[in-house]
């Protein structure tokens, strides 16, 4: 019984870790949905933080990337009307070549930036009171397994999803953004610009994919490697569809998401009652083959926003 409470804690602690960049993401797309952000975070971060050795710089420079690349998304949508669906994908595209041109340029390491030290990425914090909590029978297993140990951005993005439920639902900028994704119409007829509202959406998407981005190449990697993001971007959305563009069920999905991707990395060469030893590669779909089962029974139930992803032209 013990080593299987044990195994629980580790894969409640390895779903922690993975839920972090979902989460994040999937947050930012409450306030504007976009892949592209991540993926520049975490070049931006991860060769900031080898060039200067410090974590919080290539926080600060993954933040700021991503915010770029959301601002730029927004002149070609928001100023310029464009279709949301191609300049996105156009990013995407862009953003992958770009990282890897710019890697073999500035490292010459095959495209990826050199190993990050201690002090140019977050480590795991270790929470107070675990030695004595740790001792405790049970509680003390989750206390030291589940809760401490984790790195910085593990904790902001567990304390993003009430902050960010607050400012959507409790704010009058969240007030603003619901409106704008309902009735952009409504919103220019009250006074308020609906441009501004969108390119402050997206700034707030920006701040938080860049944290995702961050997450992956200073916290949970030691260095950017080439499409690091691995689609975490899609199964971000694929969680706030599935959680109805609301913060709490889109936690749970995210949650449920990272669970199956801790699974499958404890079950590679894994036998398994009846079938014995399951190829690798199917193991690895686990997550996919989840999010595809899941959007199937529940996305025909999720109603987005209606104007999302539609350019407001102003009626003269």
């Amino acid at each position: 019984m013990s080593d299987a409470f044990l195994l629980l804690a580790l894969l409640a602690a390895a779903t922690a870790r993975g839920a972090a960049p979902l989460v994040l993401a999937a947050l930012g797309g409450l306030f504007a949905e976009r892949e592209g952000k991540m993926l520049a975070s975490a070049f931006a971060a991860a060769a900031t933080a080898a060039v200067t050795g410090s974590a919080w710089a290539g926080l600060a420079a993954g933040i700021a990337a991503s915010v770029l690349i959301g601002l730029v998304h927004g002149f070609a949508c928001i100023t310029h009307h464009g279709n949301q669906v191609v300049s996105g994908m156009a990013l995407n595209i862009t953003v992958s070549g770009l990282t890897v041109v710019l890697g073999y340029a500035w490292f010459q390491e095959g495209g990826q930036t050199p190993m990050l030290g201690d002090g140019a990425r977050f480590g795991p914090i270790t929470l107070p009171g675990v030695t004595t909590i740790g001792a405790v029978p049970g509680l003390g297993l989750l206390y030291r397994e589940v809760l401490s140990g984790h790195n910085l951005l593990v904790y902001i993005a567990a304390v993003a999803v009430p902050v960010v439920a607050w400012i959507v639902y409790r704010t009058r900028f969240g007030l603003r953004l619901r409106a704008v994704g309902e009735s952009p119409g409504a919103v220019d007829t009250a006074g308020i610009s609906v441009a501004a509202v969108r390119y402050r959406a997206l700034a707030a998407s920006g701040v938080l994919c860049g944290l995702a981005g961050a997450y992956l190449s200073i916290a949970h990697h030691a260095s950017f490697i080439r499409d690091m993001s691995a689609g975490k971007g899609y199964l971000a959305l694929a969680a706030l569809i599935f959680g109805q563009w609301r913060p709490a069920p889109t936690l749970a999905a995210c949650l449920l998401f990272a669970f199956a991707d801790a699974a499958q990395a404890r079950l590679q060469g894994t036998p398994l009652p009846l079938v014995g030893v399951v190829p690798v590669q199917l193991i690895q779909a686990i997550p996919y083959l989840l999010t595809v089962l899941l959007l199937a029974g529940f996305v025909g139930r999720a109603v987005a926003p209606r104007a999302i992803g539609v350019p407001y032209m102003k009626e003269r």
